[in-house]
């Protein structure tokens, strides 16, 4: 319990950091939140527990065919904040894009030999 419950410390404090520092820097926010942090902890968390190489290669394979349908999300937001959507909605219309191509991908990687 103990373990688990210093990943999601550790986990927590990432996400608070970028929250914090794009409060004064927006453009370094941005570049700390798109570092692969949350992916690389996943892996030393997932390493940690299983020690599985395959599964482990599986693991950053899927992360990284499944980093490409969510970056339309941080195009869309931006556009439609500057053209007055509001926030909210904003957010809402970028994650449908993105669980839209998240299932495009499923339906589509596996025709291309992708295992996802």
């Amino acid at each position: 319990m103990t373990y688990l419950i210093l990943k999601a410390l550790l986990s927590g404090v990432l996400i608070a950091a970028v929250s914090e520092v794009s409060k004064r820097f927006p453009g370094l926010g941005g570049l700390i939140a798109s570092l692969p942090l949350v992916s690389v902890l996943g892996m030393i968390w997932l390493w940690r527990d299983t020690a599985d190489p395959a599964r482990l290669a599986d693991h950053a394979t899927g992360t990284f065919w499944f980093v490409l349908p969510s970056l339309p999300m941080f195009l869309l937001i931006p556009i439609l904040l500057k053209r007055g959507v509001a926030f909210w909605p904003a957010l809402a219309a970028g994650c449908a894009l993105t669980m839209l191509l998240y299932l495009a991908m499923v339906w589509i990687g596996p025709r291309f030999g992708l295992r996802l």
